[in-house]
């Protein structure tokens, strides 16, 4: 049978919010199975979701085999972050309930953490991070209130008053347990858990009046010295019960892992003492990040764990993950195309509402899906050739033997007719051994072999850009810095940013910066972006020339781009992708024009139109914005971290389109393949195959030499200590740097 679960808040939904439904088979089996907790693997068949009237998954089947590291991947919008949240939150019919699940977002400590508290405002990162653990927490409570209790000797009851307000609590939990249960079964099953319920409810109220009593010491000797005595050694049970399980999850540990974990995500010693909330936003995700790593889980659920992390975190994040071994079973949602091959043992592909699996990397998928293409397409136009000449025979021979009376060659035609049905279809079978009919075929078909069928592919994602550039009307750089220094002031010190940085960018060059946060990169754009379009608050370097085109236009992408968008969605909750362009642009831009640019970037359709930017996924935000920015292509585009929301066939088309662009392009990117892609100019297609396909008839997918050659080569250069290096190595010799950083990291 088929069971539903809602994700809905009983109280305090806005109307209009979508709901979230999702239904999956489910037996009374797999119902017991599930709550004997036996099993850590999750089996679901016919799993479908939507929200609202929206269908995300129909019929999908998922199966997760404990330990193993699943890469969840698909377009921006086809729902791998509901997918999460309806596994997170309970929503799917199936899993084992006992199974601890981990939702990277769903990290926040206990409520002594919550800002409106009193001294919340105080609490460092470190301790953040230690109390996020909250079964940790609740047993280290639990330890510390009975060891305080059995050392008070100024009181006796005390011990017994502890264990029962313990007690308390934990029939609280088995109550709300065990209503979960009743409310599942049904039958005998259902009516043995309602009398479970009744004893529970009926000890729990038991637990509440004594609880209620005046006096722990009269109700100890209205009940004589055995009851306190009884309860006594329940309390030492339970503490060595309390302790057993500290033990168990080594929460002796917890402190060093905590440290370890912050520092490997890239926070320094002195920073771990520092308030929580005087965190930026990009250091809060990571903070959160670590919440997640620092807790024991089942089955771990990282959306975009990469986002804000530099590339020496971003390997040591790809290390840990690598080295957790069988404990959790991880789900990684990442765009980040180098981290997902990194960590990912298995893919689960989200499309066309169905969930594929693969064993093996994201490179690995394409490169596969590739060659059976190509195979299949081969296998299945000779077999249409061959038919066609068998066919015609056959007719021939028909023909032939009708003008000859001959009954004989007709039954032969017809004999040869059945053979052709027969062998033309796959020959082999669905595990790539020989096609055998009684072994393959069994039950009813229409044809005596499977029919061949090509893998479908997604359409291509889809990015255009105009390359009409202004003319400049004389040569010289777009934007020149010379000796530029620039520090700003702390207190009464000076805290330098920039030294002595030379850098000229010319039209149709392509400039890559790296570093890490925080190393000054956004910093140096501003001051080269000062002069064109932000006089007004420029910045203004302490030392050094900076000097710009007169005609150039400039156009920057910052990393906040998406979260003005959703600060701009919240004051208007009706605006659109195409009102929005058509207002910012002014009487320049028409609505036709408008319609074009946000197709040209994916934003087609009613998608532009007719839904509000509130509900566009972070990806397509990011086209949003980049149609601002290209209305009227500038000569210099600047892209600070525009991978972080798209996803990887989106990146791969943006990339594309950034080859042809004729404007100079700089670059900030901890994405590997990006900043190779677009800044070093190797091609995507051969990047994205680790196993180059051996094909001598078919070169279809290598660059051909005209087009290596027509795109420019540009310069990846390195910020560090506020000097800017160029690195000769390019992305390879960062990568090496950072791999050697990493490897410092998490080091107490």
């Amino acid at each position: 049978m088929v069971k539903n679960a809602t994700s809905a808040a009983a109280s305090g939904r806005a109307p209009e919010e979508p709901v979230l439904v999702v239904t999956a088979q489910q037996s009374r089996f797999h119902t017991d199975a599930n709550d004997s907790g036996a099993s850590k693997e999750i089996v679901i068949k016919d799993l479908s979701v939507s929200v609202g009237n929206r269908q995300l998954l129909s019929n999908a089947e998922l199966h997760l085999q404990p330990g193993r590291h699943y890469v969840l991947i698909g377009r921006n919008g086809v729902g791998k972050s509901t997918l999460l949240k309806a596994l997170a939150t309970g929503a799917v019919p199936g899993i084992p309930r006992s199974l601890r699940i981990l939702l990277l977002g769903q990290t926040q400590p206990a409520s002594n953490d919550n800002p409106d508290e009193a001294g919340a405002s105080q609490v460092t990162v470190f301790q953040h991070v230690l109390r996020s653990d909250r079964r940790r927490q609740r047993l280290t409570s639990e330890a510390q209130r009975l060891s305080k209790a059995m050392e008070n000797t100024s009181d006796p009851t005390a011990i017994v008053q502890a264990y029962r307000e313990l007690a308390h609590q934990r029939l609280e939990d088995d109550v709300s347990e065990a209503k979960q249960t009743a409310a599942r079964k049904s039958g005998v099953r259902g009516l043995e858990a309602r009398k479970t319920l009744v004893r529970l409810e009926e000890a729990m109220s038991q637990s509440s009046d004594r609880l209620a009593l005046i006096s722990i010491a009269n109700d100890i000797e209205s009940d004589g010295t055995a009851t306190g005595a009884d309860e006594t050694q329940k309390a030492l049970d339970m503490l060595a019960d309390v302790q057993s399980s500290l033990e168990a999850m080594n929460a002796s540990a917890a402190e060093a892992k905590v440290r370890s974990v912050l520092l490997g995500l890239g926070f320094s010693e002195q920073s771990l003492d520092k308030p929580m909330l005087q965190l930026s936003g990009g250091w809060q995700t990571r903070c959160s990040l670590a919440c997640a790593l620092c807790q024991s889980a089942d089955l771990l659920l990282l959306d975009e764990p990469t986002n804000f992390l530099d590339l020496p975190s971003i390997i040591w994040l790809e290390t840990y993950l690598q080295d957790l071994g069988s404990e959790p079973t991880v789900i990684v949602v990442s765009h980040d195309r180098a981290f997902a091959d990194a960590v990912g043992d298995e893919l689960l592909v989200l499309r066309n509402q169905l969930l594929e699996h693969f064993r093996g990397s994201l490179s690995g998928y394409e490169v596969d899906r590739l060659k059976t293409y190509k195979h299949l397409s081969r296998m299945k136009d000779a077999q249409e050739k061959q038919k066609k000449h068998m066919q015609a025979t056959i007719d021939q021979n028909v023909k032939a033997a009708k003008r000859a009376g001959d009954d004989k060659k007709l039954k032969q035609a017809a004999s040869r007719k059945k053979k052709l049905d027969e062998r033309m279809g796959m020959e082999v079978s669905a595990k790539g051994t020989r096609f055998k009919l009684n072994r393959d075929l069994q039950g009813f078909h229409g044809n005596r072999r499977n029919e061949i069928d090509l893998p479908t592919f997604d359409p291509p994602a889809r990015m255009v850009f105009s390359l009409s550039l202004s003319d400049l009307r004389f040569p010289g750089a777009l934007a020149s810095l010379e000796n530029v220094s620039f520090s700003y002031r702390q207190g009464k010190q000076e805290v330098p940013i920039l030294r002595e940085v030379d850098l000229t960018i010319h039209l149709g060059d392509r400039v890559g910066l790296v570093g890490l946060n925080g190393s000054g990169k956004s910093t140096l754009v501003s001051l080269m972006v000062a002069g064109f379009e932000e006089a007004g608050r420029a910045l203004v370097p302490n030392k050094g020339a900076i000097s710009r085109h007169p005609r150039a236009r400039c156009g920057r992408y910052n990393q906040q781009a998406v979260e003005e968008l959703d600060g701009l969605a919240a004051e208007h909750p009706k605006l659109t992708a195409l009102s929005h362009l058509i207002e910012f642009a002014g009487s320049d831009m028409s609505e036709k024009e408008a319609r074009g640019l946000l197709a040209s970037l994916g934003l087609a359709g009613k998608t532009s139109s007719d839904v509000p930017i509130t509900l566009l996924s972070g990806g397509q935000k990011v086209r949003l914005a980049l149609a601002k920015l290209l209305w009227q292509p500038p000569h210099l585009l600047i892209l600070d971290e525009v991978t972080t929301h798209l996803d990887p066939d989106t990146i791969q088309a943006l990339a594309l389109a950034l080859r042809q662009y004729e404007g100079a392009v700089l670059v900030i990117s901890h994405d590997r393949f990006f900043m190779r892609c677009v800044v070093e100019g190797e091609s995507p297609e051969s990047l994205a195959r680790k196993d180059k396909i051996n094909d001598d008839d078919d070169d279809e997918g290598d660059d051909s030499e005209d087009d290596v050659a027509s795109h420019r080569v540009g310069v990846v250069y390195q910020i560090s200590k506020g000097k800017l290096t160029k690195l000769e190595g390019g992305m390879q010799q960062y990568q090496e740097r950072a791999a050697k950083r990493s490897a410092k990291l998490g080091k107490t």
